[in-house]
């Protein structure tokens, strides 16, 4: 019996130190906003260089998506189309989509008949009076091949060599491949994504660098307080806690308003894009981020402002001791 007092004495006791450990907490979580609340020129001056630092990688990689999107995606450029010999028999061609199809290195096979490559180019020539004259359909019958490959520039070799095998299937009177277009599509693509790479790194750090100086900033606005309470025997942790709480405010604010002009961003070109896309035929649509891509847009700023923070804050409390000249 007293072995069970001591285990439930035990137990309230440490449920009574997390309790006072999370109030400490929320109190300093809802105090440091408050005090960014009271200087809002430099919040706000913190806060907009570190949305614009973060929305300019965003909107550039947002840019590369959805021009993949209007290219057709990678699959698309990468589509060899095999045309079949005029006259070719149903049962023949029927045959040679199956054998193409079940290629390992075909991840897919389709048969456009003629008459449906002609109601495409009919559809994407606007040559629709010049094609009526027309007494007999000049197009041949096709099938497009997905190459079971990647988005590399090393897979254009592969490419060549699966080109050749198709070729040399009987009923197969071409096949179009570009090569040097695929090699070009890929390098242009390859060099964006590192661009937004190398951007989006480069612009993490200025991120660390500008909460950095706005935390010493306001250590050394708060010397003399932070002497007074280290007097009183404050550890590092707990004077450190505040400025944390200050950089995670800094860097989740910079993050809401890089979401805000990136999506101003997608608003404004939507109209615009869209009427050019449907000049051209095209059902192409800017589209924004998606909620996983906010969300880590939102929360990677909020963590590039604690780490800034904890960085700034670690150094200079170190310095700071009472009865020392700074």
């Amino acid at each position: 019996m007293a072995e069970l007092t001591t285990r439930d004495a035990e137990a309230r006791g440490l449920g009574a130190r997390l309790s006072g450990w999370g109030e400490r907490h929320l109190q300093t979580f809802v105090a440091s906003l408050g005090r960014l609340a009271r200087a809002p020129f430099g919040t706000a001056l913190t806060v907009g260089v570190i949305g614009i630092a973060l929305a300019l990688p965003a909107s550039l990689g947002l840019l590369v998506g959805n021009a993949r999107a209007l290219s057709g995606g990678w699959e698309h450029a990468l589509d060899l189309t095999v045309y079949l010999k005029p006259g070719l028999a149903e049962h023949d061609t029927q045959q040679l989509l199956e054998r193409i199809a079940a290629r390992p290195d075909v991840a897919s096979a389709r048969l456009v008949t003629a008459a449906e490559g002609l109601a495409e180019f009919r559809r994407w020539s606007g040559l629709g009076s010049a094609l009526d004259a027309l007494k007999d359909n000049p197009l041949p019958a096709a099938i497009v091949v997905r190459p079971q490959v990647g988005a590399d520039a090393a897979d254009a070799t592969r490419l060549a060599a699966l080109g050749d095998a198709l070729h040399s299937q009987p009923g197969v009177d071409q096949v179009q491949l570009d090569t040097d277009w695929v090699r070009r599509f890929t390098a242009i693509l390859d060099a964006l994504r590192r661009t937004v790479l190398m951007l989006a790194g480069v612009l993490a750090v200025a991120v660390l660098l500008i909460v950095g100086n706005t935390i010493r900033l306001d250590i050394d606005t708060r010397r003399v307080e932070i002497e007074v309470t280290k007097l009183v025997g404050a550890s590092d942790g707990f004077v450190r806690r505040p400025f944390l709480y200050g950089g995670f405010w800094y860097g989740l604010g910079g993050g809401l308003l890089a979401l805000l002009l990136v999506e101003a961003l997608t608003v404004a070109l939507a109209g615009p894009l869209g009427r050019i896309a449907e000049a051209y035929g095209s059902r192409f649509r800017l589209i924004g981020l998606d909620p996983i891509s906010a969300l880590a847009l939102v929360g990677g700023g909020a963590l590039l402002g604690w780490i800034g923070a904890f960085a700034s804050a670690t150094r200079h409390l170190r310095a700071i001791e009472p009865g020392r000249e700074g």
